[in-house]
């Protein structure tokens, strides 16, 4: 964007307003570069990097409370607060946003991408270095492959065109959701669901208290299958950074438990 062309030099104050954006300027900036994220940030059901962000103030994502932290880079996802985003573009206040990764090399990309942006691209390259190392070491695709679902509340899944889908794919599990012709995921009734007899049916954690969002998750069927099987770092799926990782190593160390219980 056009603000991106007004950053000549590595900007010394940054504040962020989407929790991905968050997360890689935590990992990639120097030390006092970041002065502000959002206060999802701080939050470890969504954060994976909540100790790097202790000590950071959050905002509320609104423009004014961003222009009292006198930035001199904004980054933002494409899907922020636009009222907010394009307030602080009228006040000349350079923008950059990153769109949602849908895979791990679109991944790797942001990472590489954001430390360009804030003059780190050494520390960039020297993560997603170890990035590939480490998603090399995991990538033991032998033996069979287990059919799973992605299943989120209010019946959404996802499919291989997106993070959670390659992740998936990275850990050697096939998504039913090809299958079902939904790449990028969308809805999957219950009954279908079902009927489609995956291996593994994979959930994330509940919500503090009742949430009828997520009461499709805890239904008697579901757990009849015998199949579902709860996500346990539901945070290190969302962003792109090593964390994600993380994630592909639970699905590796599920795919091996079901090839042993088959």
């Amino acid at each position: 964007m056009a603000g991106a062309a007004a950053i000549a030099e590595a900007p010394a104050r940054v504040v962020s307003l989407n929790l991905c954006t968050d997360q890689m300027a935590l990992l990639l900036g120097a030390p006092g570069q970041v002065v502000g994220v959002t206060e999802l940030a701080h939050d470890p059901r969504s954060s994976a990097m909540t100790e790097a962000a202790a000590g950071v103030p959050s905002h509320n994502a609104s423009a004014e409370a961003v222009v009292l932290m006198r930035p001199d880079l904004v980054l933002a996802g494409t899907w922020t607060t636009r009222a907010t985003v394009e307030m602080l573009e009228r006040l000349g206040i350079p923008v950059v946003e990153f769109a949602p990764a849908n895979s791990l090399d679109e991944a790797r990309a942001a990472l590489l991408r954001m430390g360009a942006l804030l003059g780190r691209e050494a520390q960039a390259a020297r993560i997603v270095a170890d990035f590939d190392a480490r998603l090399a070491a995991l990538a033991d695709k032998t033996g069979p492959r287990p059919r799973a679902a992605l299943y989120f509340p209010l019946n959404g899944t996802a499919g291989r065109q997106t993070l959670a889908g390659d992740i998936l794919a990275a850990a050697g599990i096939d998504n039913i959701a090809e299958a079902r012709g939904l790449p990028y995921g969308g809805r999957l009734a219950m009954e279908e669901l079902i009927l489609d007899d995956p291996d593994l049916i994979l959930v994330g954690q509940p919500y503090n208290g009742h949430a009828r969002a997520t009461e499709a998750l805890q239904h008697p069927a579901l757990r009849a299958t015998g199949a579902l099987r709860r996500i346990e770092n539901g945070a290190a799926w969302v962003c792109e950074t090593p964390a994600l990782l993380d994630a592909v190593a639970e699905m590796v160390a599920l795919r091996r438990d079901w090839e042993r219980g088959r």
